[in-house]
């Protein structure tokens, strides 16, 4: 049967992508047969617009009309689908990300430590965590790119980097309207629209109004438990003064009110005998109330605000020049609940406050031979925290009252880069890729950390606090310098087949942890040291069963040396055997080896079923980490690094009452991970499976559609993150946090 129009446009559109750039057929009609292909995807992963197939990397692009398809609500879905990817909500947060790709990554938000992926928002580099869990709206695509990306992306871009990029504005009005409803009283809108002013400037806005009720109760307080709600919004003006130069200005501001979220305790409150939660949602948490925070008064508000202005320049057929200027900030009031329950056994008031800077330089030239990316980037950032650790219960016995250990410090970076990739055409099928990056990293750090009794630190407005002592107060600043080089090779076999191999280095600088206590790691005030990551990938991608399979393979092994590891241990400040505080710790692990499998494919099965699958088998292993002299590796492990993971879809098409049916289920599964260093069975995730599935109509003239989205059909109960604090409090302090349960949503879209 010859399909439509309608249906070829969905079966165009609707591309489930993965890194072998998941798309769906694209016709050719002759006199005697309907010819079925895959589309050629293009990626910007070398800075440049290319075929996905065309680059020596291992990369996975989704489109936009593949997520709405499944319904992704925000970017940790992804992760469901692309190879050696963890990304997770941190703990005790709601749009904080943690993100691991190839076993490289970083859990703590704290100012001192920053990602080993490297977040593009638009060319824009995210410097910190906050904020950076972002939902999905108004997005043209979103690629992942795996292994060191040292060269072209630089910042702690050591594991990969993840770009999310936004759609440019039509040179026709449009608007949109798009409203969800599911489960937990789920109530979404999105609106947008772009109007062309001339044909040199066009304007548009979105809004974002995401809201959810709790997966669960608090049952002290009576609030919801992780539950939404969020409001967000992007706008943008765009120039086009002639046609070589273009010109966007954008601004983005996002309002996470969402209520905080506390873990789920596997154990009795050791003291006070509070029980477990029938739910693994609910929570006792009580710190929003019996907490002095000041001016946080129990408030859990996360805000992000960016203004970035793209300059594009075609100055002539080879030669186009860039420059990428930007803003952010972001700025966090919370109360973790580290104990969940109504006492105050070990609970933190905590503020985050960043700011950055940046501005990029592109000269970009493609020639008949050669094409070459040279480049000049430079930040200027800084990140602040400040938090109260309280430790109430303990504190009245030991003390007659509340213990308070006050943590303040900022960390400034004030780095530039210039860096190059050039790849260079020997023959039509034989190319060599050389690159290089150079950084200079300086970092500044103030750090105070004092010991108070009282309802609170002074900072947190308690002014009657009883000062006992500053375990550390001192400045320092450290400057790293580092060359991170990239060679590649890839030849094409035939049209259809190119195999790859090269070499790349990652570099993440040191720093300073805010939380240190230098009397018992003196190492502190000196701050930690830079990792480095070398990474050998080899790879095929071929494209065959005239056009409709693709698949590409990958292998890799990475040598990391001095992996950043920060942890909290349990400390006695006095010396009468009892844990009266903790102190922060950065471990730097000597040696780790990580080597793996990537595979994925897309099989154009029928005119209308698409499959689509990936998977990984990932050995990641520390094999050096002094503990006092002694080689402790053989006790330590990866963390958030399943050695497992794959992925299967089918996507069916069909046309119904004048438009286009889109059935799409898939399975997905991760192996066992560990969420540090050591194995802590209570917050570490075994092996699991997630069943999804999505129907989507779509009117043939793309006006209208109706969408219903199920996700964790099977309600599977998995850890995402946890806290262990066994013996710091007298409650057996251990909480993990959890994944979304089984939800169902319903959509509507509107096209005018």
């Amino acid at each position: 049967m010859r399909l439509s129009n309608a249906l070829r446009v969905a079966l165009l559109g609707c591309a489930c992508s993965t890194a072998v750039a998941v798309s769906l057929p694209a016709m050719a009609q002759d006199n005697t047969e309907t010819m079925m292909s895959l589309e050629e995807i293009q990626v910007t992963a070398r800075r440049r617009t290319e075929s996905l197939q065309d680059v020596p990397i291992a990369v996975t692009a989704f489109s936009a009309d593949a997520l709405a398809l499944r319904g992704a609500a925000d970017i940790t879905e992804l992760a469901q689908m692309a190879p050696s990817v963890t990304l997770e909500p941190s703990r005790a947060t709601n749009s904080t990300l943690t993100a691991f790709i190839r076993g490289v990554g970083q859990q703590d938000p704290l100012a001192g430590f920053e990602q080993g992926v490297a977040l593009y928002l638009d060319d824009v580099y995210m410097a910190r965590p906050q904020g950076a869990l972002l939902d999905i709206y108004d997005v043209e695509r979103v690629e992942i790119l795996r292994g060191p990306q040292g060269t072209l992306y630089g910042r702690n871009a050591l594991g990969g980097a993840i770009k999310y990029v936004t759609k440019r504005l039509s040179d026709e009005p449009e608007f949109g309207l798009k409203l969800s409803y599911g489960s937990y009283n789920q109530i979404d809108a999105v609106a947008k629209g772009s109007v062309p002013i001339s044909d040199k400037v066009r304007v548009g806005a979105t809004v974002a109004s995401l809201n959810r009720d709790g997966f669960g109760e608090n049952l002290t307080t009576g609030a919801e438990h992780y539950n939404k709600q969020i409001l967000a919004a992007r706008a943008s003006i765009e120039f086009l003064p002639s046609d070589s130069l273009f010109i966007r200005i954008s601004g983005d501001y996002t309002d996470d009110d969402s209520n905080a979220v506390s873990g789920y305790r596997p154990y009795a409150g050791a003291f006070s005998g509070t029980p477990v939660t029938d739910s693994v949602y609910d929570t006792y948490a009580g710190a929003s109330e019996n907490v002095s925070t000041g001016g946080i008064n129990g408030n859990n508000e996360v805000t992000a605000k960016g203004l970035q202005a793209a300059i594009e320049w075609n100055a002539s057929d080879a030669i186009t020049l860039k420059s990428i200027t930007a803003y952010r900030e972001d700025y966090t009031e919370s109360v973790i609940d580290f104990d969940s329950l109504a006492i105050d056994d070990m609970d933190a008031p905590v503020i985050y406050d960043n700011q950055q800077f940046s501005q990029e330089l592109q000269l970009l030239y493609t020639g008949d031979k050669l094409a070459a990316v040279f480049g000049f980037y430079y930040l200027d950032s800084k990140a602040a925290n400040d938090f109260d650790v309280v430790l109430g219960q303990l504190g009245r016995i030991a003390y007659g009252s509340t213990l308070v250990a006050y943590t303040g410090g900022t960390v400034d970076t004030k780095a530039w880069s210039l860096f190059a990739d050039v790849t260079y055409d020997f023959t039509e099928e034989f190319s060599l890729s050389l690159g290089g990056r150079y950084t200079s990293d300086k970092r500044s750090a103030d750090i105070f950390r004092g010991n108070y009794l009282g309802d609170g630190s002074p900072f947190f407005g308690n002014d009657d606090a009883i000062f006992l002592g500053a375990s550390s107060d001192f400045e320092n600043e450290r400057t790293f310098n580092n060359f991170s080089p990239r060679i590649a090779l890839d030849y094409k076999l035939n049209d259809d087949t190119t195999i790859y191999a090269g070499f790349s280095r990652g570099f993440k600088a040191g720093s300073f942890d805010p939380r240190g206590a230098n009397f018992s790691s003196p190492e502190v005030v000196d701050g930690y040291e830079p990792e480095k990551l070398d990474s050998y990938e080899a790879g095929v991608k071929a494209t065959w069963w005239d056009g409709r399979a693709r698949t590409n393979i990958a292998v890799f092994y990475s040598s990391y040396k001095d992996m950043q590891i920060p942890g909290s241990l349990p400390i006695d400040t006095d010396g009468d055997g009892v844990n009266d505080g903790f102190v922060g710790t950065v471990t730097n692990a000597g040696k780790a080896e990580i080597k793996g499998v990537e595979f994925e494919g897309q099989f154009l099965l029928t005119e209308a079923l698409t499959l689509q699958t990936t998977f990984n088998v990932l050995d990641a292993e520390i094999t050096e980490w002094l503990l006092n002299g002694v080689n402790v590796a053989d006790d330590r492990a990866v963390q958030n690094t399943p050695e497992f993971m794959s992925y299967v879809g089918l996507t069916y098409m069909t046309e119904m009452a004048g438009g286009t049916l889109s059935l799409n289920g898939n399975w997905s599964h991760k192996g066992s991970i560990v969420q540090f260093e050591v194995a802590v069975p209570e917050i570490d995730q075994d092996a699991y499976s997630l069943f999804n599935a999505s129907i989507v109509w779509t009117a043939e003239d793309g006006r209208w559609s109706l969408g219903l989205h199920g996700k964790n059909l099977g309600n599977k109960e998995y850890k995402t993150a946890g806290y262990n604090f066994p013996t710091l409090g007298l409650e057996n302090n251990i909480t993990t946090f959890y994944g979304p349960p089984r939800t169902v949503t319903a959509t509507l879209g509107v096209k005018f």
